[in-house]
Formats: structure tokens, C-alpha cells, sequence
């Protein structure tokens, strides 16, 4: 049973499979179409190229075994005179009385109206390669160019993705300016964009008036629509105005910008950019050429656009035809102008026609819903030397996308770089660019014959010096003409900056603050320096040094308070010394002594004043308490007195009578200004901190003017006024002239923060080279060595540091002589009093030993400076004394010894017999009794 229903199902897949191939072949054996299919041409006498390409379409065609197999494609070609619409209709209704089944050509607007409204009316196919400018398509018309509006999109989204500030568009025809709606609308969208419009002088090809404006206009981003053979002309003409620099960028609006003759401009780094709609490299374009061999240039070029689209529209038209043959039939009948009568199967053979995809020398055609031609990719081309470069591929979804890498792009940059010579404008300024010392001086002859690096030298020259080494370019200076660095002036910029906008700069080197305007001019690099805006001011001169300067941190009546102080706890401690009963001691000799003499409590009042301390000290409570608050007083004074010296020293030095901005403001006796003409005066004019307002309002008004011709005119004025004026400038150079000047100083820190950078004209291409290279310099350590070299080493750097002696904060020898002369005279007076004391005991011993008192004074010179001497000696006081002890005590020992001896008495002696009789102790000898 299985196999039987599937025998079964394979016999109904039989019969339904011979049915679908005998229907295939009842179709082919009918014929669908005609054995021949004409096809009508319409050319002015302009278009003969046009009409080759059409010519060569059929051919193609006709050759191509895989399309119409069955029919012959013939052409029928009329011709009429160029701008003569009227010989044209007339020509189109001779050329379709035989009947045809589609129109091709003409691509001048009047005569292709006359052929659109014959198209409707006939209801044959018109195949167009001109614009078409409406956004509803006629009901007969097909067109395989680009709409304007996508053309449009595609320039506007380069002239995004690229950044443009600003363009000028010279447009040859009003038609151009429709083509362009969609970049025209731009400044709506595209926040910041400036666009100028300038149609080019019509009947004439001498553009150079029209090219003059636009030099004088600053401009360098322009926009060309023209007829491709002009293009030439103004670019030729550009040239001899010098509007083919570097920092000139030409967007050619032409779809065959890949096909201008370039050679004359090989050594030119002008930036030519446009889109092409045929890629030379495609497969398409390899077999079309292979069967046509390209013998043509500029228009007769077989890849020309207008070209190449009439044979696209022709195998646009033959692919339509051949989809159409596989299920439908199609019949060409006659056809008049007269009668109106419409095509039959002109209906069905449109809507095949807007079913097409089809790949040719334009690329992939394919049509939207309205029937034009969409989804097609551009080619973005720019010109690297002598030819133009695919660099980006652009699309209606995604825009401008680049095919070259970031590393290639940059390369491109550093490749132009290094085959070009910048011109590097600069001015004189210190220690930027300065003139060379030369000894001996050499005469101005052999000067003028010096190159400006055997001339000049300076921060920026070395700098330009070891910024050519790392990004490899050439150089040559020149001095800006008037010497000013760029400001905006009556609607126009001069100094370097105008050399720079008018491109006969390339760079300007100097210490150029970057700022907003001058950013709206030209481009800036990476600062190379990091500043500020800072004050400078005249130093103070210095009072002389006062001897006693260590007294003045405490006022004369603190001295004479502390002095009456110390007496008065002196006397206090010797009062209640001799009050108080326990600060005496008994001698041992039934008598009292006590320490406290009045010599002994001053001496113990100073030395605990001067924190020395001291070998005697109290014993009572009440004495005591006396010596803790002399000594918790003592404490307080000298912390006060050290603190006080040291704020004393250090206020010395900073003493000014202003310090910063806010003080300046403060303040009208002295008068403050900048350079008339430089960023610190746009700094303060620009500023919103009421400060720097202040300070604005101050110097707009001030009567004589605060303001300057230069830096160095407000040094002078600065030093010349004595401390009645202050100049605001940048940082470093105030860093550099204090450095040199040691009779100026900058007040406080900076009042904001800015950069130098290099200058290059608006948008140039080596704005990122120069930019990488200074990062480079500057963490490699080259910018801060070469900073060092022109600040503190070189025409007298470092100058202050040494007549400062390199101790800024050290007192001098005459601020502490009051010091020294204290201690001097302490050590006269002391040695004084010891002379006194000398003379007054060796003149007490010369009385009593009939001694000459300078003859003693001079034994006792002689023992003191005489090394050998010891550290002992007589004292003739203690041997005079010990003398008479001793004839004392010998007395007294001869009465004693006498006593003892004669104790019992003397025989004979009365007076001892007496005595004896008296003293039962004694005993007597012969008795009587």
C-alpha cells in the first residue's frame, strides 16, 4: 500500500512537471517580441559623444548572448542642432513613424521637455541621463543619473564630515544652486556654517575679477559648479591669483573629478576633493573596456558620466525587455505625432523598467517607488600629488565613511610636510628672538648677507630648530612687517595674523597667547608654554639697616613695662626673702644668713628672663610664688618676642604697598596698564570678575593713559615711576626680565591661565603634524631645557639669584650690629670692672706692703698671658694672714707650754706657794705645818 501511494505521487510530480515544460516551450515558440526592436536616439550636434556611447550600448547589447537572444536591437539616430528644440520635435516625429519602443537622449533641457511631453502623450519609455530636477517624475520618464537632492546630500555630508566653518560656492547656472539645495540648507542645520554664494561672469572665460574678491574675502573653502571643461580655466586662473595653496580646499561638485588633468599642479598641495559615480577598478568597467578600447579625454572619455549613463540607460532598457520576453509579449506599433494615439504595451514595458537591477559602468541601478534611482554608492576622491585618490566611499544611509586609516591619513599630512619649505613669520622680542651679539660688531654689509639664524637667535628659533628635526619639514624665517602679532582691526586682522589668513605665512612663532578671536582666525597647535596674566611692580627700596633692629618687635614702652617689671619682682624676691624666717639658716655661730641679697635676686630676675636658669632658688612658698609667675611671664614674653621677630623679618621683606589685584583695585595713587593692543587687554576687557572689571574701568578712564606701545615700554615705565605704577603682563616674561632686572618683582599669583602655541592658517593640513610634534618636544624634556637655557642661563639669567648671594631670607651683618654691639660693649664694661676691682685690692696691698700697685697689675698681666704659668698661684692675702697666725700661735704656745711646765709652781716662788696652799690638789713638799 505505501509503495502504491508513493508510485502515485511520483506519477502526479511527472504530469505536473511535463505540463510546466510544454508550457515553457508553447512560450518560447511564440515570439514575445520582435526580431528587431528599435530603439530612437535624439543628439544635438553637441552630443556626439553621447551618441557613441549610445551607439556602443547597442552593440553591446546585440553582442551579449544572454539577454534578447531572439531580437535585434537597431538604432535610429536623429540629429538637430544644438539649443534648436523646435528642429529636434521635429526630428523625434519623423524618427518614430516606423514605431519605436523607447527614446534615449537629448540631455539639453528644452529639448528634453519636448521629448518628456511627447513620451506621456505616446506612452513610450524615456530614458533620460540628464538631472531631473522635479521630486515627482514625469509618468513616462526614467531616469539612471543620481537625483540632484541625493548630489546635494553627498556634498553636504562631506562638508560636515570634513568640518567647515565657512565656503564660498561659485555656480555657473541656476541649475547648479538647485543641485546644491541640500548644502545650501546647511547653515540652518549645521551649527556655525557661513555660506557666500558667487555666480561666475557669464560670456566670458576670464575669471580672475571674480577670483580677486575671493582672495580679498580670506576665504579657502570653495565649492565649484561648472561645466566640466572650465574647470580647468579656474583652476589655471586660481593659480596665477596664488588661490592654490596649501590651505586652499576646492569641492568640485562634477561627477568626473577623477578625470581633470592634474599634471601642472604636481607640486602644489592645494586640497582638489569630489565624487565620482564609476569605479575604473569595477568588473563592469574592466569587460566594457576590454570590448571599447578608451581612446578618448575629458568629454570623449568612454567613462565620461553623461557617457557612461547613456550606455547604462540602454542596458537598463534591453534588461527590461529581456524580463519582459520570459512572460509577456510586447508589439511595436507605428506611431505619429499627429494623431496622439498611445502605445499599447508601452505600460508593461514601464513597469519592467522600474522592476530592474542591473550593475553597469555607474555602478548598481536600481529604482525607488517614484522611479528614481537610489541606493548608489559615491566615491569620495582627493588629490595627492598629480592624481586624485579614493579616500572615503559615501552612501545615502552611512554618510561619509574614510577607507584610509587614521596612520595613513597622517602620513599623507607628513609626506606634503616634508616636501614643502614653510615660511615662518616671527618679530623681535625678548628672549624669543633677539639680535646676536657679535664681538667685535660686524658692519651692516656682511650683516645684510647673513642668513636670520646667523642673524637672530632665541627661545623660538631654537624651538622651530628641534620641532624641524622631530617632524621633519623646512624652514625659512622672515620679520613680520610692523612688528605686531595679529589683532582685529576696522573689520580686518593685521601682524602675523593677516600674513597667516592671506597664506603668505605658513606659521608664526612667538609668544602668541591662544584666545578665542584669534582661534576664529587661524589655527594654534598645542601650547608649547604654560602662563598667565601677572603684575609687575617696582621692588621697594629698603630702609638702612637699623643696628637694633632684633629690639623693634616689641615697642619702646613693652621694653621699659618688661624692664620695670624685672626690677620690681627683683626687689619684691629680696623683701620677702629677708621677711620670710625660712629663708634664713643658721652659721653655727649663734648668728643667721641669708642668700637673697639684692645682687643675688637681680641676678636670678635675668637669668630666668633670658631662660638660662640660675644656682640659687627659693625655698619658701611665698618666695616661690613670686619666682612661678616671674617665670610663667618671662614664658609668654619671649614666645611673644620670637614669634614677633620672625613675622617681623619675613614682613620686611615682603613689605609692599600692594600685593595682589584686589589691593590694586583698592586703591588710585598708584595707577596700573598693559599693552594697548595685546590678549592681557582683551583679558580685562573680555572679563566678567568684578575685579578685573574694576581694573578695566580704571585704565579705559585714567587720564593720562595707563596704556603701552609694548612690553618693554611698560618695564620702563614700571621702574621709572618709582612704585606709582604697575604693569600687567604674561608670566613669563615677567619671569624672565625679574630675572635679569633685580629692582622689579611680580605681585601675588596669576590672574589666569593661557598658552603659547604656534600659529598656522585656518584649517591647514599640518596643523596636526606641528601639534604631535610639540607633545613630543615637551615630554621628552627639550621645551623646559630650552626654557631654562633662555630664562636663567643665557644674556644674564640668573643675575638676582646671585647678587642676592643665593640666601634671600638670611639677615645681614648691619641688621644684628646692635647685637654684636651690645656684646662688644658688655665685654668692655665687664673688663672694666675688673680692673676696677684689681686696682682696688692691689692698691689695698700696695699701702700695706709699700708695693707699687702698677707694678703689681703688671706681674699679674704677665702670669695671666703666660701659658706655663698653671692654674695656681700665691695669694699674698692668706700668706700675710697666715704669718700672723702663726707668730699668734707660737706666742700662745710658749705661754701654754711655760703654763704647763711651771703648773706645780716654782721653788721659792711666793705666788706659787700661795696658789699651792689654796689647791688642795696640789701637793707640798717640807711642809712645816
Amino acid at each position: 500500500m505505501i509503495l502504491q501511494k508513493q508510485l502515485s505521487r511520483m506519477r502526479m510530480s511527472l504530469r505536473m512537471l511535463l505540463i510546466a515544460w510544454s508550457t515553457v516551450i508553447c512560450l518560447q515558440s511564440v515570439s514575445a517580441l520582435p526580431e528587431v526592436i528599435k530603439l530612437a536616439g535624439l543628439f544635438d550636434t553637441n552630443s556626439a559623444s553621447q551618441e557613441a556611447a549610445f551607439l556602443r550600448a547597442i552593440t553591446a547589447v546585440n553582442d551579449d548572448r544572454t539577454i534578447l537572444t531572439k531580437s535585434l536591437v537597431s538604432a535610429d539616430v536623429g540629429r538637430y542642432p544644438a539649443d534648436d528644440s523646435f528642429k529636434a520635435s521635429k526630428k523625434l516625429c519623423e524618427i518614430i513613424q516606423p514605431g519605436v519602443s523607447a527614446f534615449f537622449g537629448p540631455t539639453t533641457e528644452a529639448s528634453s521637455y519636448h521629448v518628456q511631453a511627447l513620451s506621456d502623450t505616446l506612452h513610450v519609455p524615456f530614458m533620460q541621463t540628464k538631472y531631473e530636477y522635479a521630486l515627482k517624475r514625469a509618468d513616462f520618464s526614467m531616469s539612471v543619473q543620481p537625483h540632484p537632492s541625493l548630489l546635494g546630500k553627498a556634498f553636504a555630508d562631506f562638508v560636515k564630515k570634513a568640518n567647515w566653518k565657512s565656503a564660498i560656492v561659485l555656480y555657473e547656472t541656476e541649475e547648479g544652486l538647485v543641485r546644491l539645495q541640500e548644502l545650501l540648507k546647511l547653515p540652518k542645520t549645521f551649527a556655525g556654517f557661513k555660506i557666500t554664494l558667487r555666480q561666475l561672469t557669464p560670456d566670458t572665460l576670464d575669471y580672475r575679477p571674480l577670483l580677486k574678491e575671493i582672495k580679498k574675502s580670506e576665504e579657502t573653502r570653495i565649492v565649484l559648479d561648472c561645466d566640466f571643461d572650465k574647470i580647468s580655466i579656474i583652476l589655471e586662473q586660481a593659480e596665477e591669483l596664488s588661490l592654490l595653496t596649501d590651505y586652499h580646499n576646492y569641492l568640485v561638485t562634477s561627477l568626473d573629478v577623477d578625470k581633470i588633468n592634474l599634471d601642472a599642479y604636481v607640486n602644489h598641495n592645494v586640497n582638489i576633493t569630489g565624487f565620482r559615480l564609476i569605479d575604473p577598478d569595477s568588473s563592469a568597467v574592466h569587460h566594457y573596456l576590454k570590448k571599447f578600447p578608451n581612446t578618448g579625454e575629458g568629454k570623449e572619455n568612454f567613462l565620461f558620466t553623461e557617457n557612461a549613463l547613456v550606455h547604462d540607460s540602454v542596458r537598463v532598457y534591453a534588461k527590461a525587455l529581456n524580463d519582459l520576453d520570459s512572460l509577456q509579449e510586447m508589439e511595436i506599433n507605428p506611431l505619429s505625432c499627429g494623431s496622439g494615439e498611445a502605445w499599447a504595451d508601452g505600460e508593461k514595458v514601464l513597469s519592467y523598467i522600474k522592476e530592474v537591477e542591473y550593475v553597469g559602468l555607474t555602478g548598481e541601478i536600481k529604482f525607488d517607488s517614484e522611479g528614481f534611482r537610489s541606493k548608489f554608492p559615491l566615491d569620495l576622491m582627493e588629490k595627492v600629488r598629480n592624481r586624485l585618490k579614493k579616500t572615503a566611499i559615501w552612501t545615502e544611509a552611512g554618510g561619509v565613511n574614510y577607507t584610509l586609516t587614521a596612520t595613513e591619513m597622517i602620513g599623507q599630512a607628513v609626506m606634503k610636510l616634508q616636501n614643502k619649505t614653510l615660511l615662518i613669520t616671527t618679530t623681535l622680542n625678548d628672549p624669543y628672538v633677539m639680535h646676536k651679539i657679535f664681538d667685535p660688531p660686524i658692519s651692516p654689509e656682511a650683516l645684510q648677507r647673513m642668513s636670520f639664524e646667523e642673524k637672530y637667535e632665541g627661545f623660538c628659533v631654537d624651538l622651530i630648530k628641534e620641532l624641524s628635526k622631530e617632524v621633519k619639514f623646512k624652514y625659512k624665517f622672515y620679520m613680520v612687517q610692523g612688528g605686531g602679532y595679529g589683532s582685529f582691526k576696522n573689520g580686518r586682522w593685521t601682524g602675523m595674523i593677516a600674513d597667516l589668513r592671506s597664506q603668505k605665512a605658513d606659521m608664526a612663532v612667538i609668544d602668541m597667547s591662544i584666545t578665542s578671536i584669534r582661534q576664529t582666525a587661524v589655527d594654534f597647535t598645542m601650547p608649547y608654554m604654560s602662563t598667565g596674566v601677572g603684575i609687575l611692580y617696582k621692588k621697594k627700596i629698603p630702609p638702612p639697616p637699623n643696628p637694633f633692629s632684633f629690639l623693634q618687635p616689641l615697642s619702646i614702652e613693652v621694653w621699659i613695662y618688661t624692664t620695670t617689671a624685672y626690677l620690681g619682682v627683683s626687689i619684691v624676691l629680696f623683701l620677702l626673702a629677708r621677711i620670710s624666717p625660712y629663708e634664713w639658716e643658721d652659721d653655727g655661730e649663734g648668728s643667721a644668713t641669708n642668700q637673697w641679697t639684692i645682687s643675688n635676686a637681680l641676678w636670678f630676675g635675668i637669668g630666668s628672663f633670658l631662660c638660662q636658669g640660675c644656682d640659687i632658688l627659693p625655698k619658701t612658698i611665698s618666695t616661690r610664688t613670686v619666682a612661678i609667675m616671674w617665670w610663667f611671664f618671662t614664658l609668654i614674653m619671649m614666645s611673644s618676642y620670637t614669634a614677633n621677630l620672625a613675622a617681623f623679618l619675613t614682613a620686611s621683606k615682603m613689605s609692599s604697598p600692594v600685593n595682589s589685584a584686589e589691593d590694586l583695585s583698592k586703591q588710585t595713587k598708584i595707577k596700573y596698564g598693559t599693552y594697548c593692543c595685546g590678549s592681557t587687554n582683551s583679558f580685562f576687557k573680555g572679563s566678567t570678575i568684578p575685579t578685573y572689571t574694576k581694573l578695566n574701568a580704571f585704565m579705559e578712564s585714567a587720564k593720562p593713559s595707563v596704556y603701552t606701545s609694548g612690553n618693554s615700554a611698560g618695564i620702563d615705565r614700571v621702574r621709572k615711576e618709582d612704585g606709582l605704577y604697575a604693569f600687567f603682563m604674561e608670566a613669563a616674561a615677567i619671569e624672565y626680565h625679574i630675572e635679569r632686572k633685580c629692582d622689579l618683582k611680580q605681585l601675588g599669583g596669576l590672574l589666569d591661565s593661557k598658552g603659547y602655541g604656534i600659529a598656522l592658517p585656518k584649517d591647514s593640513p599640518y596643523t596636526g603634524a606641528i601639534s604631535r610634534g610639540v607633545i613630543r618636544l615637551i615630554e621628552t624634556g627639550v621645551v623646559t631645557k630650552l626654557k631654562k637655557k633662555w630664562w636663567e642661563e643665557m644674556r644674564g639669567g640668573g643675575a638676582c639669584k646671585e647678587a642676592a648671594g643665593g640666601g634671600g631670607d638670611q639677615m645681614s651683618v648691619a641688621a644684628l650690629a646692635g647685637l654684636y654691639m651690645m656684646l662688644i660693649a658688655g665685654m668692655v664694661v665687664a673688663a672694666m670692672i675688673a680692673i676696677c676691682e684689681f686696682t682696688w685690692r692691689k692698691r689695698k696691698l700696695a699701702v700695706d706692703e709699700n708695693t707699687s700697685v702698677t707694678h703689681e697689675m703688671w706681674e699679674e698681666l704677665k702670669f695671666a698671658i703666660n701659658p706655663f704659668a698653671g692654674d695656681t698661684k700665691p695669694n699674698p692675702m692668706v700668706c700675710d694672714s697666715q704669718s700672723a697666725s702663726r707668730a699668734s700661735s707660737k706666742a700662745m704656745l710658749s705661754k701654754s707650754t711655760a703654763e704647763s711646765l711651771h703648773k706645780y709652781g716654782q721653788i721659792g716662788d711666793e705666788l706659787s706657794l700661795t696658789k699651792a696652799s689654796k689647791d688642795s690638789t696640789y701637793e707640798r713638799f717640807n711642809d712645816q705645818s
